[in-house]
């Protein structure tokens, strides 16, 4: 299921030498980002005291979670060569939202309704955005960056940029709990819905629509299919793993910060490319952006116990967004030789 789902998936990929080749292509590059987080975790090993530790990998599953979850909604935009800016502030807003639904001192809403309400939201955030890049015009950076700013100034106004607590031991328990013995239910939950997200890629039509759009967004519209409609389908969907993004958040501290979420995007769109998929579009690595999300809070871990200074630190993180994105372009100047 998971590999890649790529244009014409593995139909096409026997019936064509150059499917065949991008098909190999796609497995060397999962087994190099996957031989990336290995030689990464064992550096950190050898250099920073404590890291072999048990604790600190279940820490990096469960901080993984978050940006994972929201790098699998990002994928799906990545995939038709476009962008979302908006993914960490989005996030932070959602999560303001569902304190105000389920804290005691707000609403006190039932949980499953305030989850409901929550996830809503975030639909209600792809929507907007992906009505100002579909139906208005806008370039998806444009769109997304002042969404960015709308949801980080929308989350400071409604929390009255206080922190906002969320008490509820069963909201909490949805990363911080443990049904399975040394995995945060925020790890298990990461990994279910990556599942889910690589069945969305690689069987559904929303799935392959986005492919089609990222690959030739034109011939895409010529061949008679609605491009406007799946495009605002697809933020509409980015939007809801958001939200789940940020319940898991909120819900693994209890309590909500709504100054956070500002660089985030940073780091999902360092996860989703270095994973595989092109910024161009038109190809998708949803396993591989579950990888990703591993890789680079395995690096923000190891360079917090290295002692690393916080601007260092995103220097290298910032280093390493380069090397994904130069790696992309030397992936796509290879295909298109072929």
């Amino acid at each position: 299921m998971g590999s890649e789902a790529q244009e014409g998936r593995a139909g096409s990929v026997a019936s064509s030498p150059s499917g065949l080749s991008r098909f190999v292509r796609s497995s060397l590059q999962q087994v190099f980002v996957f031989a990336a987080l290995i030689a990464v975790y064992v550096f950190f090993l050898v250099v920073a005291p404590n890291f072999g530790s048990p604790n600190v990998l279940t820490d990096i599953l469960l901080q993984s979670s978050t940006i994972g979850v929201l790098a699998l909604g990002a994928t799906f935009v990545i995939a038709t060569g476009g962008i979302d800016l908006s993914v960490g502030t989005g996030m932070t807003l959602c999560a303001v939202m569902a304190g105000i639904f389920l804290g005691a001192d707000y609403m006190n809403l039932p949980m499953g309704l305030g989850l409901l309400l929550t996830l809503l939201v975030g639909a209600f955030i792809g929507l907007i955005n992906g009505f100002n890049i579909a139906i208005l015009g806008l370039p998806p950076f444009i769109a997304t960056l002042a969404m960015m700013m709308i949801a980080r100034g929308l989350a400071l106004i409604i929390s009255k940029a206080q922190s906002i607590k969320i008490a509820n031991p069963d909201y909490i328990a949805l990363s911080n709990g443990r049904i399975l013995p040394f995995v945060s239910n925020a790890a298990l939950i990461f990994v279910l819905l990556t599942i889910v997200a690589a069945v969305m890629l690689s069987k559904t039509i929303l799935g392959r629509y986005s492919l089609a759009i990222g690959s030739n967004e034109e011939a895409t519209r010529l061949s008679g299919i609605n491009v406007k409609f799946w495009l605002i389908l697809v933020y509409v969907t980015a939007g809801i793993f958001m939200a789940m993004g940020a319940v898991l958040y909120s819900a693994r501290f209890g309590f909500v910060q709504p100054a956070e979420g500002l660089g985030f995007e940073l780091q999902v769109i360092a996860a989703v490319v270095i994973g595989g998929t092109s910024l161009a579009g038109g190809r998708a690595n949803i396993i591989g952006t579950l990888v990703g999300a591993l890789l680079m809070n395995t690096l923000n871990t190891g360079l917090q116990m290295m002692g690393l200074a916080q601007q260092w630190q995103l220097v290298v993180v910032g280093v390493v967004v380069l090397i994904a994105v130069f790696a992309d372009n030397v992936r796509r100047s290879r295909a298109a030789a072929v």
